[in-house]
């Protein structure tokens, strides 16, 4: 007896998402007449039959959609989540959020909770390691499923968005160069990570097109790494008149760090950090940063997943948005 088609086999011959199908099948007003009678002819074709009863079992989860972040800790992360949420909760669905603190195990036992419990989508931004833990029932699961600002799957099932980094750390190098610095350091970031290597490959390429050596602390992104890191410069290297964080938490320590040793921070020392996160106007000296725009970028992934999800409108593989810099008094000085 030949297989009942199914409605992910709807999707595939329809060339959209099993959502979209879903949503079709609830006649939804969301999705565009054109998509909705796309889904319809692959249904006539594959003979598909929808079964109303076992829908209305799982509809109460309808319209929900996963948001899974590997350090919620951090306010980058925090505000990106926010905005997504505030933006998806905007079109009318429903948002689980979870924190995996950079632990690979829980995220694969979230992902596939949120799985168990239908969600409609995912947004990721995920944690390092056993990576095919987490992707390979999300591939089963077909439903779409967008990477953001870190990419462990580097495959076409998902399609990833992040920002510009390397474009930040050159706009922070050559900032600092103009400025008069002589001897820049990169500070922050776990040695040999491809979002390690994004953020300071900027900075490795105007190091090398002004035939400078660079210098690179690799370490945690935190407050503590970048104060102790600012104390060990200031005893070992202090020839270093400038640093480029990997972000703005390693760039916040540093301010403290060489407040402790006397070193003043834009005149002895001049520091750019990464994000532009809302802490870095309130600190003293206001911290320089390459601004992101986390908050921008949270709302558009929000509706670059829900185009795909109502429309069918799958995203490009790999998507950049734009950085800036921002110039304040810790590297322009008082």
């Amino acid at each position: 007896m030949a297989r009942r088609p199914t409605i992910i086999d709807v999707a595939n011959c329809a060339g959209v998402s099993k959502s979209t199908v879903s949503l079709v099948l609830k006649e939804s007003p969301l999705v565009r007449e054109e998509t909705r009678a796309q889904v319809r002819q692959a249904m006539n074709e594959l003979g598909y039959v929808y079964n109303r009863a076992a829908a209305n079992l799982r509809s109460t989860n309808a319209g929900l959609i996963g948001l899974v972040i590997n350090d919620l800790r951090n306010p980058f992360f925090t505000e990106f989540a926010t905005s997504a949420q505030m933006a998806l909760s905007g079109r009318g669905y429903a948002t689980v959020v979870a924190n995996t603190d950079e632990d690979p195990g829980l995220q694969a036992q979230v992902v596939g909770s949120m799985i168990e419990h239908g969600i409609s989508a995912l947004v990721i931004s995920p944690t390092y390691g056993a990576e095919e833990d987490t992707f390979g029932p999300l591939a089963r699961a077909g439903i779409p499923v967008l990477q953001v600002l870190r990419q462990v799957d580097p495959s076409e099932r998902f399609p990833f968005a992040s920002l510009d980094y390397a474009r930040g750390g050159r706009l922070a190098a050559e900032h600092l160069l103009n400025l008069g610095a002589r001897r820049i350091a990169f500070a922050g970031g776990v040695e040999g990570r491809p979002i390690t290597l994004e953020r300071m490959a900027g900075y490795l390429d105007v190091m090398r097109e002004r035939g400078q050596e660079p210098l690179l602390l690799a370490g945690r992104s935190s407050r503590a790494f970048g104060r102790d890191t600012a104390v060990a410069l200031s005893e070992d290297r202090p020839e270093v008149d400038a640093v480029i964080c990997f972000n703005d938490l390693v760039g916040l320590g540093m301010l403290s760090g060489f407040l402790s040793v006397g070193r003043r921070v834009g005149r002895d020392i001049r520091i750019v950090g990464f994000d532009d996160i809302e802490e870095c106007i309130m600190a003293y000296p206001p911290l320089s940063s390459v601004r992101c725009d986390i908050a921008g970028f949270g709302r558009g992934t929000a509706a670059t997943l829900l185009d795909w999800l109502e429309e069918g409108r799958r995203p490009p593989p790999e998507s950049r948005a734009p950085v800036s810099l921002v110039a304040r008094a810790s590297s322009l000085g008082a």
